[in-house]
Parts: C-alpha cells; sequence; structure tokens
C-alpha cells in the first residue's frame, strides 16, 4: 500500500483480487461495477462501497470510471488516529456494503479530489475526516442471489463442442463478467472458466461410460480440438486416462 489516499480510474479491464487491508472506494464520475464477496453494486458519483479487509472483490467499468481510493492501514492505525471514533470505523469496515454520500461528505471528497492527496498530511487528515463523517451512516447490504446453475449447465452441455466465454454465462446469470466472476470465486471457490472447463470433463465422462462412440469423437464433442489434450485433461480431474475411465465403466 503506497499511500492512504489516491486517485485511480478504473476501466474495461476486469479487476479481481484481495488484500490485507479494508478499502473505500468513492466514485468520482462514471460508473463502475463492483463485487464484493458476493454482493453486487453499481457506483455512480457519490456512491461509495466499503471492501473489508481479506474480501475478495472484483470491478470494472465499461464506460471508465474515475474514482477516490482510501487504502486504510491496519487497525492499530485506527486506534492512534481516531480516538473514540475508532472502534465505529472498525465496525463499519468489516462489513461490505454500499453508501451514498451526503451533501456535506460529498464537498469533503470533491476537496480532497482537487487537493494534492500524495502529500501524507493531506491524506492523513482527509482520511480521519471521511471516515469520521462515514459512521454516522449504515451501510445498505445487498443480498446476493444464487447462480442460476441450472440453467448454465444445460447451455454449456448443449454447447461443449464450441469455444464459450465467460460473457456466455453472464449472459444467463443477467450480470457483468466482473459481477460472475466474483459471484462463482465467492459461491464455488472457481472461476468462470474452471467452471466450464469441470462441465465439459464431466459430460466427456458421461459419454465415455454410456456411448460407444470413439474418444476422439467424445473429445471433439466436449469441445477439445485433440486427443491427446482430452486425455491429459481428463487424467488430472479424474486421476485415469479416458480408456481406464471407459473400461472401468464396462467392469461396473
Amino acid at each position: 500500500m503506497d499511500q492512504i489516499l489516491s486517485l485511480r480510474h478504473y476501466r474495461q479491464e476486469v479487476i479481481a483480487h484481495s488484500h490485507e487491508h479494508a478499502q473505500v472506494v468513492i466514485s468520482l464520475s462514471g460508473k463502475l461495477d463492483f463485487e464484493v464477496d458476493g454482493r453486487a453494486s453499481l457506483l455512480r458519483q457519490q456512491h461509495l462501497i466499503i471492501i473489508p479487509a481479506g474480501a475478495h472483490h472484483t470491478c470494472g467499468s465499461p464506460q471508465g470510471s474515475h474514482c477516490l481510493v482510501l487504502d486504510v492501514p491496519g487497525q492499530n492505525w485506527l486506534g492512534q488516529t481516531l480516538g473514540e471514533h475508532a472502534d465505529a470505523s472498525r465496525r463499519l469496515l468489516d462489513t461490505a456494503g454500499h453508501l451514498i454520500l451526503d451533501p456535506r461528505q460529498h464537498q469533503l471528497v470533491s476537496w480532497l479530489a482537487s487537493s494534492p492527496v500524495s502529500d501524507p498530511l493531506i491524506a492523513r487528515q482527509g482520511a480521519i475526516l471521511l471516515l469520521a463523517s462515514l459512521n454516522q451512516l449504515a451501510p445498505e447490504q445487498v443480498q446476493p442471489k444464487r447462480l442460476p446453475y441450472a440453467a448454465m449447465d444445460a447451455y454449456i452441455e448443449q454447447n461443449a463442442a464450441y469455444p464459450l466465454q465467460v460473457a456466455d454465462l453472464a449472459h444467463i446469470a443477467g450480470l457483468s463478467c466482473a459481477r460472475l466472476h466474483s459471484r462463482f470465486v465467492s459461491e464455488s471457490g472457481q472461476t468462470p472458466m474452471d467452471y466450464i472447463r469441470q462441465r465439459r470433463l464431466y459430460s466427456g465422462l458421461t459419454l465415455l461410460r454410456h456411448s460407444a462412440l470413439p474418444i476422439g469423437e467424445v473429445a471433439s464433442r466436449v469441445g477439445y480440438s485433440s486427443q491427446s489434450a482430452f486425455a491429459a485433461a481428463m487424467l488430472r480431474e479424474f486421476g485415469a486416462s479416458p480408456s481406464v475411465l471407459r473400461r472401468e465403466s464396462g467392469d461396473n
């Protein structure tokens, strides 16, 4: 973490990560799609998102979004700098939430955005004032709905022989690619592309065990251009080659 306050421009490229410190992202202009531990938010001007320490989050902005970002130092910093406000700030920063700035907070943010936030004194004092003001508000909790796995599974099965993209599943789920990525990681511990790969391999296993198709044809039907690549993927996923998996099915 280089500094407490910084100005950042988010673009279409999806960012997906987590970090050990809490973070507050405040939209100055544009729109920013955000997912924090499966909770979806759309940040507009005067909106902010709270990202707890360690929370996986994903964001992206097709049209671009300019933001003021507060990277909160460790909890000792809160106690040392916020005094009687420290406990309230800890509670605020422990839960992912979406807030809308009131006019006075908007005025403070506008002043900070036009100030040299690289100056350590301005950044420190600005962060203290901003956090103290946010303690008066309660974050809006957005409860996620479970992803439509049945619909996505059916689509993958029907189109397993063709190239599949994260955007295909995002369309089915009614989410942006950034939100879908975060939701998958939160709900299943894997990325959308990992999920597509796994579903293809399970479809291949079903074809091996319940059809007499040649292994090369099975590979083609689940999206593998070569039998060797399919065999390597099956070995990684199931611990055995396609021929062994087919033979085990016949033995049983």
